[in-house]
């Protein structure tokens, strides 16, 4: 329920998160991270007490991990929160992400000041191009120069070398104030799931306050479905398939390519290994990396094809930076994957103006009839709010009690306000009494205070998306029976940086591969290198992880 575009369409990167980055004495990598791994046991002693605030009873249940349905939106909202959080009337400052156009500043933006308002302190924002938001970070933590409340995605997380060491010199140990039954203090924070508490810890102490995703899964295979159902296609039920649909899709002289990319999920077809950047376990023990096994090449030559034959749209092909969103919105991609959370917003908003706009996800396959698929799965937590050190005891309580309010649950009336703004201002109601935005909240809403506390997951269909937790549901619901055993579950894993930093430079080179521009021949070579610089001690590294926690 984030942003309606391209924000959560980012969510398959938390997954995925790049490699390279900042440093927080700098803007580069810089060698020599030996690399941290937190265990689940252990963070267990340091997080709240789980204590669930469920409101309103699902229409649909989700397998866990997947979050619960709701077809309709409440009759009546509750108020979950009888005190205004702030006392002091000192702002607070705040650095957060946006996916699109900058909103107005606190002051000039009605949404904004309307939840500081109830919050009974103000919130001054700077909102950051979400684009060039690590470099924004890393200039900061470089600096040593945070805000009060400073939000960054596990995929920059990902980009500053010896983070765990760094985030105890810049940010507040939360441990004494939500450890176990203390964060009874703060019940809407203590309703936030066990896992993504556990994912919020680094070097033994809880760092920060996470914002829980949705689903497990970073990626889904979306396509307009009514763009195929007017071609006479069903819905490709494995590779061949996939291969035909795009064959039949594909016309160049109307400006229409079937594909963009659909790299990992061909892998996910193969069952090719995901879990910690493409790790398995196999039963005596070893561990193996996707570059490794038969499925990978098997991948990799199946997207040559896709690209040797002209289905992916040349824009997203090559290195022009094209826009899949904007493409397939305008018809001319019909396929391609994308992370959950921009299905939401991209259906309602194209319904607007094309009620037979429909994209829909497609059902989990495998590579062959009979083959059976992985899914791979991101982590529990996808992006973090951290308090900076040495306030004093009071202010972090009062920036507890904002973040607690900005956590509350669907059903409450501080849910409404959050993510839908002010009645008659920013959104009206639909007949069934779901909230129905308008061009000013477009205009107004970044996210703010939703990035700040995260938020229970929920899948809320409504009027304008009436079929979207029905469809959520059930492909996902399906998809949990295909997710990739990860030995590393519950262990915060900080990858070295000798190891993070040829991840993507060697995924640039396999690129090249598929899209044509490098022999397959080079991929034994590629992955010699591979394993030469880095790739064993990774091996190594990931192995004595798994020893340490009696794995």
């Amino acid at each position: 329920m984030t942003n309606r575009r391209t924000f959560l369409g980012m969510v398959g990167l938390s997954a995925a998160s790049v490699a390279g980055g900042g440093l927080l004495g700098g803007c580069s990598r810089e060698p020599g991270s030996a690399g941290s791994a937190t265990n689940a046991e252990a963070a267990s002693a340091v997080v709240p007490d789980y204590q669930p605030v469920q409101l309103v009873q699902p229409d649909i249940k989700g397998t866990p991990p997947v979050a619960d349905g709701y077809v309709k939106y409440p009759a009546q909202t509750v108020a979950a929160i009888t005190e205004k959080p702030g006392t002091s009337g000192t702002p607070i400052s705040a650095t957060t992400p946006w996916w699109g156009p900058p909103p107005p500043a606190t002051g000039q933006n009605a949404y904004v000041d309307a939840v500081n308002a109830a919050l009974g302190v103000p919130v001054r924002f700077s909102v950051q191009d979400g684009n060039t938001y690590s470099e924004k970070v890393n200039a900061m933590v470089g600096a040593r120069d945070v805000p009060e409340l400073l939000v960054i995605p596990g995929w920059d997380i990902g980009r500053i070398a010896r983070f765990s060491e760094g985030a105890h010199v810049l940010f507040e140990d939360l441990t004494p104030y939500l450890a176990k039954e203390k964060g009874a203090n703060y019940p809407m924070l203590a309703g936030l799931p066990t896992a993504a508490w556990k994912d919020s810890v680094w070097g033994g102490k809880l760092m920060g306050v996470p914002f829980p995703t949705d689903s497990p899964f970073p990626w889904a295979l979306f396509h307009r479905k009514d763009l195929a159902e007017a071609a006479g296609l069903a819905d490709p039920t494995n590779l061949d398939e996939l291969y035909a649909y795009g064959k039949k899709l594909t016309d160049p002289g109307k400006g229409v390519w079937a594909f963009g990319d659909i790299a990992a999920e061909v892998q996910q077809a193969l069952g090719v290994p995901g879990s910690q950047q493409g790790w398995r376990k196999n039963p005596d023990g070893t561990l193996v990396h996707k570059y490794e096994t038969p499925e990978y090449k098997q991948a990799v030559e199946f997207m040559i094809r896709i690209h040797r034959d002209g289905l992916m749209h040349p824009d997203l092909a090559g290195s022009r930076g094209g826009d899949a969103n904007a493409l397939l919105r305008a018809g001319k991609v019909v396929c391609w994957q994308g992370g959950l959370g921009v299905w939401r917003g991209l259906q309602r908003d194209e319904a607007r103006v094309n009620p037979a706009f429909n994209l829909q996800p497609v059902k989990v396959f495998g590579a062959a009839p009979g083959q059976k698929p992985v899914r791979w799965q991101g982590t529990p937590g996808i992006i973090w709010t951290f308090v900076k050190k040495g306030l004093g005891q009071a202010r972090v309580e009062e920036l507890l009690r904002v973040l607690n309010w900005t956590a509350a649950p669907f059903g409450t009336k501080e849910y409404e306000l959050r993510e839908y703004g002010v009645e008659g201002t920013h959104f009206t109601r639909a007949a069934d009494g779901t909230p129905v935005t308008n061009d000013l909240y477009t205009k107004e809403f970044a996210n703010q205070f939703g990035f700040l506390g995260g938020r229970p997951a929920v899948i809320v269909g409504g009027a304008d998306v009436p079929n979207y937790a029905q469809d959520f549901l059930a492909w996902a619901n399906d998809a949990i029976q295909y997710a990739e055993p990860d030995p590393w579950t519950g262990i915060k894993v900080e990858t070295p940086t000798k190891i993070a930093t040829i991840a993507q430079p060697t995924e640039d080179k396999l690129t090249d591969i598929m899209r044509g521009r490098r022999p397959i021949s080079d991929l034994e070579s590629i992955v010699t290198e591979w394993r030469n610089t880095g790739g064993d001690e990774a091996r190594e590294f990931y192995a004595k992880v798994l020893a340490d926690n009696g794995r």
